[in-house]
């Protein structure tokens, strides 16, 4: 999800939600402690340089229960960063605490913001030989009389 999306749900709801990828909500007592643009460059390992620009927001709860942060001062939050850190309108990163500081993508379900969890990839695969899918073993060539069945003693 990119800034000017969440923006646009933010502007439909009267409250924020959070689900973590278990199905947990994020406490409703959470904060928005950070707000920025963080740049990656990197070379990944089939030699390509790549350059992602991301926004980071970093949700912290803490034991003050009383606190609700409501749409428009989160839209408040952002319309400030946007204009002291010149924010493009790029994909969110969430960080959230969990065993350690936790990284999301970001969706939406018409009620709850999702936290997605993320996964390393190979960006290069053609480079580094991976296969794209798992050799097919062609089980003809078998013969049935050695075949493994139930009753046959090789399981």
């Amino acid at each position: 999800m990119k800034l000017s999306e969440l923006k646009n749900h933010l502007n439909n709801l009267d409250q924020i939600t959070f689900k973590l990828p278990s199905g947990t909500m994020v406490e409703p007592h959470f904060h928005i402690t950070e707000v920025g643009q963080t740049q990656k460059k990197y070379i990944d390992c089939g030699g390509t340089l790549r350059d992602e620009k991301m926004i980071s927001l970093q949700l912290w709860s803490a034991n003050d229960y009383e606190h609700r942060l409501n749409p428009q001062k989160f839209l408040d939050i952002i319309n400030l960063s946007q204009g002291q850190l010149n924010l493009e309108d790029a994909e969110i990163e969430v960080e959230y605490q969990g065993d350690t500081i936790e990284t999301y993508d970001i969706d939406f379900d018409g009620i709850n913001f999702l936290l997605k969890s993320k996964f390393t990839d190979c960006l290069a695969p053609d480079k580094c030989g991976i296969p794209t899918e798992k050799p097919k073993i062609k089980l003809s060539n078998l013969n049935k009389d050695s075949a493994c069945t139930p009753s046959s003693g090789c399981c």
